[in-house]
């Protein structure tokens, strides 16, 4: 028979159980809010116009919402001039991220469209975090102007005048030739349309972590590195998958050929001063 002493024992060594399914349970909920704006867009839509659920689309809803943040900014930009240049900023990034998830949208876009549209969302990603952390490189300026006209390419049906593979810029280098030389195989082979995401990532992500790499060392970097690594192990496995042992092979021939090429332009130095490749 327990009594009331044995009790309160059991109850004090059971709070931080109870302490951890609760926090579980509400990082849970936070991550399946991040994935709900879309649908619940989608539901307030088709109650708005009265349409049927089938036959409104997610780039429907993007589309809506691109136009309405476009506007807002617009609005917002010619109304106000208190806004602080971080919160400007912000605001113009998150609307642009917006209105790329409309090229995003594989049953209406092209695997090109959709490769640059996911590049300038990474583009977009690094311009935040070099403004945020008040970095005096022009690596953020840089990587801004090139996602604003990658934007206006897409909107403008111009995205075939953008060229696949860019120069490296001078505030990076070209480090890990090993992945760089997989990145640009699988896109002379047509990866493109097995993983256009995951060459855009992975892209972006080697340009960032090589100018890390630069300004502050390889600890600062190997996250970055792994990163890339990894955005290129999926494309490389969705390109495999997709394609027979003779394609395969010549992937990795092509490769091979590529890292010869690229291996003596790792900069020993550490040092960025771009690359033209």
């Amino acid at each position: 028979m327990f009594n009331s002493t044995t009790l309160a024992t059991e109850s004090a060594a059971s709070r931080p159980q109870l302490f951890q399914l609760l926090i579980r349970t509400v990082l849970s909920a936070a991550l399946l809010l991040t994935f709900m704006p879309s649908v619940q867009a989608a539901g307030n839509n088709t109650a708005n116009n009265d349409k049927n659920v089938s036959t409104t689309t997610f780039s429907d809803v993007f589309k809506e919402r691109a136009t309405a943040c476009h506007n807002g900014i617009e609005a917002q930009t010619s109304n106000s001039k208190h806004l602080n240049h971080q919160s400007s900023q912000r605001q113009n990034i998150d609307c642009m991220l917006t209105q790329l998830r409309v090229y995003q949208q594989p049953a209406d876009h092209s695997s090109r469209q959709q490769y640059f549209a996911y590049k300038a969302q990474a583009w977009l990603n690094y311009a935040s975090h070099e403004d945020s952390i008040k970095s005096r490189s022009s690596a953020g300026v840089q990587a801004l102007q090139s996602a604003t006209a990658i934007l206006k390419a897409l909107q403008n049906s111009e995205e075939t005048s953008l060229n696949l593979t860019i120069d490296i810029p001078s505030t990076s280098a070209l480090m890990r030739p090993d992945l760089w030389a997989n990145l640009i195989a699988l896109k002379d082979s047509g990866g493109l349309t097995n993983a256009p995401r995951e060459l855009a990532f992975s892209e972006v992500a080697l340009i960032w972590a090589a100018a890390n790499h630069c300004d502050h060392g390889w600890r600062q970097s190997a996250s970055q590195f792994r990163m890339a690594d990894r955005w290129l192990e999926q494309a490389r496995e969705a390109y495999i998958n997709a394609h027979d042992s003779a394609n395969n092979v010549a992937l990795e021939n092509l490769i091979n050929d590529y890292y010869k090429q690229y291996a003596p332009l790792d900069p020993s130095d550490d040092n960025c001063r771009g690359q033209v490749l």
